[in-house]
């Protein structure tokens, strides 16, 4: 891939998959805020129902929490910040692949990481414990989406932390290796662990999904099956008819999905005995 140019400021377009998943992360961040200071009985209730805590979403049956830790943040500045990466890498995938891709990337690397960062606390791996332990905030589904930056424009030149220019893959390299530290030094493990996992679900899209998605793909499938069913019923019907056909002395012929054959078609071309 040839070099990039100058690097600009301009901001990518906020639109689409990309700005109702920012607006999504907003509404419940303010919506809880605002329940912080109205009723803050309901915000621990929810927060205790939303985030994930393994325990619960394991052995109390709340598997939604695979989902909705996602939109359960904290603080001002994590939450900018957070929105501000979906924001560069959201629009940069979808414009290439599509909402329902950036849809699905995204929602499998958050299901994917969560479950998997789930069922690594009931190995006690690093010390972890699945009553004792939560994470949320949106983290996994963005190293889903920079596995895929790295994947598909490795070579894209970026500003990080606006002062360094550096290539997408070293850059996503060196997220993961920060949350590679994490887990190792025992800070916020099960939050390094579930980024590492949404890296990982997110590669696992990459390698195994359709090129054009999972919604595509089960829709060739479905569309597969079923053409096969009616190839199926079209081609005991032809057997059915040539049986038929047998009984009343005549031979008729169909290929092998079904389709009837023209005679002339069988006919030898250097055969003129036809002819008058």
């Amino acid at each position: 891939m040839p070099r990039s140019g100058p690097i600009s400021l301009t901001l990518p377009p906020f639109a689409g998959a990309t700005r109702r998943l920012i607006l999504a992360n907003l509404f419940a961040f303010f919506g809880l805020a605002i329940l912080g200071w109205t009723s803050a009985p309901v915000q621990s209730f929810l927060l205790t129902h939303l985030a994930l805590v393994p325990a619960r979403a394991t052995l109390h049956g709340e598997l939604w929490q695979i989902f909705t830790y996602a939109f359960i943040n904290e603080g001002i500045l994590p939450t900018l910040f957070a929105l501000i990466t979906v924001w560069f890498c959201g629009s940069l995938l979808e414009g290439s692949f599509g909402a329902r891709w950036l849809y699905e990337l995204y929602f499998v690397s958050l299901a994917g990481g969560g479950a998997i960062a789930t069922a690594l606390t009931f190995t006690h791996i690093f010390g972890l414990r699945p009553d004792a332990t939560f994470a949320i905030g949106p983290y996994a589904g963005i190293f889903g989406m920079l596995i895929a930056i790295a994947a598909f424009f490795g070579e894209l030149e970026f500003l990080l932390f606006f002062v360094l220019r550096i290539k997408a893959k070293y850059m996503v390299a060196i997220y993961i290796l920060i949350a590679v530290a994490q887990v190792l030094k025992s800070s916020d493990t099960f939050g390094a662990m579930l980024e590492l996992s949404g890296a990982l679900s997110g590669f696992l899209y990459l390698k195994f999904a359709p090129r054009r998605g999972l919604a595509f793909g089960l829709t060739e499938r479905y569309f597969s099956l079923r053409n096969e069913y009616y190839r199926s019923k079209r081609r005991r019907a032809a057997r059915k008819f040539e049986v038929y056909m047998k009984q009343q002395n005549r031979e008729v012929h169909f290929d092998k999905d079904g389709r009837y054959v023209d005679p002339d078609t069988l006919r030898d071309p250097n055969d003129k005995r036809w002819m008058n």
